[in-house]
């Protein structure tokens, strides 16, 4: 029996017995995923509005799988991966990006057919993304240590002419997530090896900051709240607790700590609900409010499974998407959750 069901039913025996907190996230649907064999990790997802689906990548299948939201089954299959990790789907083109890091490359598909177009080489490890819509630039992190280089690289990627247009040097060994500002034309991406945030401006194409992390150890996840400017850090300080750590991007100071558990992956700010998702390693997504004075509230921890801590959130469906990878006898699968 797990401790918050001890609580209510002691609460029953004496007497006093509270009304149950509501759950932030209420479970619609599961969508399994029977072809991927067992392993520990599945990676970033990414969503067709139009189309309901969804696109996911199950690390251990070296596949991208597409599932159809509307009657929750596996769609079609995109076999040959090295190691899939992000992916992105362009939908006035009708293109799936998707990072490769066994093989160093990002690679272009038709989101109809599923047939690639093109592969553009990287350095290996190629791994997260962000997208500036703006420009319709994709950034995407590679190269580090896995690469053999002492530094790691964010490439450029025209995602209309589909080409390489640039690098980004960063002296680290290794890069995670990254956020785009446009109110300040920047891009914040994590150095986890040295606990901090390097701020890049995006028209000189360089690193103008680096902001140390104290309130947290091995940043890997960001969520970012422009109305506030604030960033939402996720950190995993041990391999069963972690940290939120807030930041004012206007100043680089560190503002706040919320705990959460270890192995975050995904950190999502819901603007509409004033909220902060983070799907962490340990079995549980961690929900916070931010209050009208700025402070924050910790809403009740929603179950998902052990090492789901990469999700998806879309604030046009209101939905938050968690993937959950074979281990052991928990099927590979992908929870879709509406937040309540």
């Amino acid at each position: 029996m797990n401790l918050r069901l001890s609580l209510v039913f002691a609460s029953i025996l004496t007497g006093a017995c509270p009304a149950l907190a509501q759950q932030p996230l209420t479970l619609v649907q599961s969508i399994e995923l029977p072809e991927v064999p067992a392993g520990p990790y599945a990676d970033h997802m990414a969503l067709d509005l139009k189309g309901q689906r969804l696109f996911t990548t199950p690390q251990a299948n070296k596949a991208v799988d597409v599932l159809d939201l509307k009657t929750g089954k596996v769609l079609h299959t995109i076999p040959g991966f090295g190691n899939p990790h992000a992916v992105f789907y362009r939908a006035n083109r009708n293109r799936l990006f998707v990072t490769d890091g066994g093989t160093g490359a990002l690679r272009i598909f038709d989101a109809t057919t599923y047939r690639e177009i093109k592969s553009i080489k990287l350095e290996l490890d190629a791994d997260g993304i962000g997208y500036d819509e703006e420009t319709g630039y994709l950034y995407v992190s590679n190269g580090g240590d896995a690469a053999g280089k002492k530094y790691a690289l964010i490439s450029i990627i025209d995602t209309v002419s589909e080409e390489k247009i640039g690098d980004i040097r960063v002296e680290a060994p290794g890069l995670e997530a990254m956020v785009i500002d446009h109110t300040a034309g920047r891009l914040y991406i994590n150095l986890p090896e040295s606990s901090s945030i390097a701020v890049i401006d995006l028209k000189q194409r360089a690193v103008i900051a680096t902001w140390p992390l104290t309130k947290g150890k091995r940043n890997m996840a960001f969520a970012h709240d422009a109305q506030h400017h604030r960033l939402y850090i996720g950190c995993r300080d041990t391999d069963v607790r972690g940290s939120l750590v807030v930041v004012d991007t206007e100043t680089g100071r560190e503002l706040n700590r919320l705990p959460i558990g270890g192995w975050v992956d995904s950190v999502f700010y819901d603007p509409a609900k004033s909220r902060i998702y983070a799907s962490t390693g340990v079995g549980e997504v961690f929900t916070y409010k931010r209050l009208p004075d700025g402070s924050y509230k910790a809403l009740e921890p929603v179950d998902t499974a052990v090492m789901a801590k990469t999700a998806f959130y879309s604030p046009e469906l209101d939905r938050l998407f968690v993937a959950v990878p074979h281990l052991g006898g928990t099927t590979a699968k992908v929870l879709e959750f509406k937040p309540q």
